[in-house]
């Protein structure tokens, strides 16, 4: 079981030139960005329908696999008082339930603002009401994999 609660922990786990995966967990969706091999920039991938644990984490595995990543990000829901609610119980056992199918390194990021950051590049993108509901969990993954690829890069720097 390979889930870190502190990103350094995580970013001593992960491989060197591998992609990371972010995950923006909903109640009926998970949002995927993939960063590239130098981790520098994420970007949106897609959106997937949620179903059940088992169908969900093969897709999520089978993405990463294809994208030759070497670890994975979850975005964790706080509430705006920095307090876990249930969405964060969720996120957590998804986490844990995921780690026994998988070697890859899973750490969390604090989503707190990433889905109103995404919707607000939306709209200043202009973009259709129909389009920002099918592409908003998957930018907002974008915002969570972004924030976690800044930190890794103060990370390396400071070291």
């Amino acid at each position: 079981m390979s889930v870190h609660e502190e990103i350094a922990d995580f970013a001593a786990a992960l491989p060197p030139q591998r992609a990371l995966l972010g995950l923006d967990l909903g109640e009926k969706t998970i949002g995927v960005a993939v960063s590239d091999l130098f981790l520098s920039v994420a970007t949106p991938l897609e959106t997937i329908r949620r179903k059940k644990f088992g169908l969900d984490a093969a897709r999520v595995l089978e993405i990463a696999e294809n994208r030759n990543a070497g670890g994975l990000i979850l975005g964790l829901p706080r509430n705006m008082d920095g307090t876990e609610g249930p969405r964060c119980q969720s996120t957590r056992a998804f986490a844990r339930n995921l780690s026994r199918l998988t070697d890859l390194p899973i750490g969390f990021w604090d989503e707190r603002l990433s889905t109103v950051a995404a919707e607000r590049a939306l709209l200043e993108a202009d973009t259709s009401r129909k389009r920002r509901a099918e592409v908003i969990d998957h930018v907002a993954a974008g915002y969570i994999l972004q924030g976690v690829l800044d930190r890794l890069r103060h990370l390396k720097g400071s070291q």
